[in-house]
């Protein structure tokens, strides 16, 4: 007999596949079906440079699978693919690109230069999201750049504006001298960088005793404006009221007891300086200080620094050291908690800075109720939404000093300096727009624009509103929002994730998703956290060249156990390579045999097909929690293990009619083809290649439809472990009698096997 697959499987069949997917649009989404819609919210990809992460594409071919997964469970599915397109690591990776500043650029010109490096980080990047067969909406493909997208982020700003959600104030924010912006606290990383302790002697005034002051910042002396110690340190009780006097500045300042001071760190006394950290901040409302700004936005010093007035921060503070001579007692060498920005990895500094605030401490309670409420895969990560939640202390500003984000739409009056926003439904760009208005209330007909724009996660918020539709169809939106679920890594929880819910919350009064599937991190062979900045980092583009996408797909399904760090290695995925030649040789053998409909099943049939049936069961449990790594590794397990080792060789005689009836061998085609496939649609939304491929081949149509249903049930399945161990005990019986495998045995069959009898005496040859 022949068979009717080729001798190996051709990775070049991929684009085949491919082609015949789009051609008959069978992941095409219809919001008019009767079926239930399942809507997911992809992460939009962000091209901020090359290589694109192999972790990012096994996340991704991750949420293909969930994709296939739900259109194989019977549901509508809506797969959108976007890119994001805004921000400060697109505007870092222009500046390099083009080896030009953002600062010295004109901002028109600005803009066509990042437009240009964007569009062949998103060719490269929707070339390899086709070539590991994601089944996404490559069609409608939408950018967070597009004037579609910016609309309804700014349709949400003026509709928040209007229901008095977004204010102005001037308060200390984060800043970011690398990225010239203020940043929210999301996107601040606290890494322990080497730090000197430097211990300043201070004259207390009206003793004119010492008092040792321990601090990471001296350049902060000119912004001193109160000495705090714990009012239970013995040491300090008699200073309590009185006043030191700032070295250098010769300023006097008071004493302060107050319970935050550690009486450990340091000499257990510290200076409250505008700003050196958050509790600076919060002392200096609290106490009702005076601010005085040492820093600029540059990272200079300010004139009120006196003689240090333009120096850099760390120029400044080596001076000053310097400079105090003998009233430094001592300089400790410590690993200092520092705040540093997510995208450029400097150490931020607090400044008072006027930007818009979009109102979130009102919204705390509710978001902690439904962030407890939600589907989390795996629960395990709802705890990092949770905490995040519980650390909001202040509202999120949203404006920043950028040039390629949505422009915040509002014009100022030249003469009064009233603001104006415009009516929604149209992407204004105020900076060199005309103003939408003919005049002020006083009169005046000059308006200017606003040159701000707004922090990038302001418009990755309302990705759940974009993809259904909110402002463009009430019909399709109505179908598709909530959302079913948003899948991200944990990295973005704090962000994307906490952020979507809040935004889509105070817009339409409803959550945007019901379940959040959380992914971790990719990290090398040594187990470091994969990153560009690292070099660790492996180009996808050569390993699905070289392996194809089933192979890639089906590592990273194996490897990744849900929501935990995985490692990645050209090694680990040729692996997978192992078991796809297995399935496509099991494949091979089947398709010598003709396809039976129906049959008068053999005890041996009956036996295979409940383990059949306990395998879809076991692989179910992983699919409807979206973890592949349960059927990925199940169904290996059965094929490898039980399936090809045990049971198409008790089967091999009957199969080929060797001394059995005609009634028997059909029941062996049978069962043969019902478990080939039941294993292709198990195996269908983590290998979409193969598993199509094999399907049209010997059965004449696509896998993809849905999954079998779990009907084959038997007592037999109780004595599988006899079985195989059975079967194990005379192949190593044979072998240590140094005879063949189809050499005749005696041997006794248990008992308990007597119903595989005839099977067994074809298989192993026993003589009676």
């Amino acid at each position: 007999m022949e068979a009717k697959l080729k001798e190996k499987w051709d990775i070049g069949l991929e684009k085949e596949i491919s082609k015949k997917w789009k051609e008959e649009k069978i992941y095409a989404f219809d919001s008019n079906s009767k079926k239930k819609k399942f809507v997911i919210d992809t992460p939009p990809p962000y091209p901020s440079g090359r290589p694109w992460h192999i972790g990012a594409v096994a996340h991704y071919s991750e949420i293909d699978m969930i994709a296939r997964t739900a259109r194989m469970m019977g549901h509508a599915t809506l797969f959108p693919i976007g890119i994001d397109r805004n921000g400060i690591g697109v505007e870092r990776y222009t500046e390099k690109k083009y080896n030009i500043s953002i600062h010295k650029t004109p901002r028109e010109k600005f803009i066509e230069f990042a437009k240009h490096a964007l569009d062949d980080l998103e060719a490269e990047m929707i070339q390899i999201m086709k070539s590991m067969g994601m089944s996404g909406d490559f069609d409608n493909y939408y950018r967070t750049d597009s004037d579609e997208y910016r609309k309804l982020t700014q349709s949400t700003f003026i509709e928040l504006w209007g229901k008095g959600m977004i204010y102005e104030d001037t308060r200390p924010n984060n800043y970011c001298i690398d990225c010239g912006t203020t940043i929210a606290d999301a996107e601040v990383v606290y890494e322990d960088k080497p730090s000197k302790l430097v211990h300043i002697k201070f004259n207390v005034n009206e003793t004119g005793k010492d008092l040792i002051i321990a601090t990471t910042r001296p350049e902060l002396l000119c912004a001193c404006q109160a000495v705090l110690v714990n009012p239970d340190d013995d040491r300090y009780k008699k200073h309590h009221g009185k006043h030191v006097i700032i070295p250098i500045y010769d300023r006097e300042v008071q004493i302060i007891p107050h319970s935050m001071v550690k009486m450990e760190f340091g000499s257990g006394a510290e200076m409250v300086c505008s700003y050196g950290d958050y509790n600076d901040v919060r002392l200096f409302r609290e106490l009702k200080l005076a601010e005085i700004i040492a820093i600029d936005m540059f990272g200079r010093m300010t004139k009120n620094s006196g003689k240090y007035a333009g120096m850099k921060v760390k120029e400044a503070r080596a001076q000053i050291v310097e400079d105090l001579g003998e009233l430094v007692l001592k300089k400790e060498d410590i690993l200092h908690r520092t705040p540093t920005c997510e995208r450029s990895r400097t150490e931020i500094e607090i400044i008072p800075m006027n930007d818009f605030y979009l109102k979130q401490l009102d919204f705390v309670d509710d978001l902690r109720k439904y962030a407890e409420t939600m589907t989390f895969h795996p629960e395990i990560h709802r705890q990092i939404l949770l905490n995040w939640i519980d650390s909001v202390s202040i509202d999120w500003p949203i404006s920043r000093r950028r040039f390629y984000a949505t422009e915040i739409p509002i014009w100022y009056c030249k003469d009064c300096r009233k603001i104006h926003v415009p009516k929604s439904g149209k992407y204004y760009q105020p900076w060199k727009g005309k103003a939408p208005f003919e005049k002020c209330e006083c009169g005046s007909k000059e308006f200017i624009g606003e040159d701000r724009t707004f922090d990038t996660w302001f418009d990755s918020g309302i990705s759940p509103l974009f993809i259904s539709k909110y402002l463009s169809d009430k019909e399709f939106h109505k179908k598709t929002y909530p959302n079913t679920l948003r899948p991200q890594g944990k990295d973005i929880v704090r962000t994307w994730l906490y952020y979507s819910l809040l935004r889509c919350y105070q817009v339409t009064g409803e959550f945007p998703f019901k379940h959040a599937w959380v992914m971790g991190y990719a990290v090398d062979e040594k187990g470091e956290k994969m990153s560009k900045s690292k070099g660790n980092v492996i180009d996808p583009m050569p390993i699905l060249e070289k392996f194809g996408s089933d192979m890639f797909r089906l590592w990273a399904a194996a490897e990744v156990s849900l929501g935990s760090d995985f490692r990645v290695g050209e090694q680990r995925i040729m692996s997978a390579g192992k078991f796809l030649n297995k399935l496509w040789n099991i494949s091979r053998f089947i398709s010598m045999f003709p396809v039976v409909e129906k049959a008068k099943l053999t005890k041996t049939d009956e036996w295979i097909l409940g383990e059949l049936g306990k395998m879809v069961k076991d692989c179910m449990d992983g699919y409807n929690d979206f973890n592949f790594f349960i059927p990925s590794n199940r169904i290996r397990e059965f094929v490898w293990n039980v399936f090809a080792d045990h049971y198409i060789e008790i089967a091999k005689a009957r199969i080929y009619g060797e001394g059995f009836t005609e009634a028997e061998q059909k029941s062996a085609w049978y069962t043969l083809h019902t478990c080939l496939h039941t294993i292709l649609s198990m195996l269908a939304p983590i290998m979409p290649f193969i598993t199509d491929h094999v399907s049209r081949e010997l059965y004449g149509k696509t896998i993809h439809k849905e999954f079998p249903k779990a009907e084959w049930e038997t007592e037999l399945s109780k004595i599988t472990p006899k079985l195989i161990e059975f079967n194990s005990q005379v192949w190593g019986d044979k072998k240590s009698q140094g005879i063949s495998l189809k050499d005749s045995i005696k041997v006794k069959i248990p008992k308990e096997l007597e119903p595989f009898e005839k099977d067994l005496k074809a298989m192993h040859h026993i003589q009676s």
